[in-house]
């Protein structure tokens, strides 16, 4: 090793040592993953399997609100 890396690695062992034994944010780091991983396929499943489901209700709904608006039109023009 040189002189120059010695130094820098001397200067870099404290920061190393107080980032590594830091712990705060470890716990909501793992949550964050647990919620992920039981969120993930739910969402997965939702997708697949729900959206049709969800998209044929919502395009349903827009053919009502276009009849009733054809339907209000047609009372309204008479």
């Amino acid at each position: 090793m040189t002189e120059k890396s010695k130094l820098v690695e001397g200067k870099l062992r404290p920061l190393w040592k107080i980032v590594h034994e830091d712990e705060k944010g470890a716990v909501s780091l793992e949550t964050v993953l647990i919620i992920a991983a039981v969120a993930l396929p739910i969402l997965i499943f939702v997708i697949k399997y729900g959206w049709p489901r969800i998209k044929e209700f919502f395009d349903k709904g827009m053919r009502d609100l276009e009849e009733g608006a054809e339907q209000g039109q047609a009372a309204g023009g008479a």
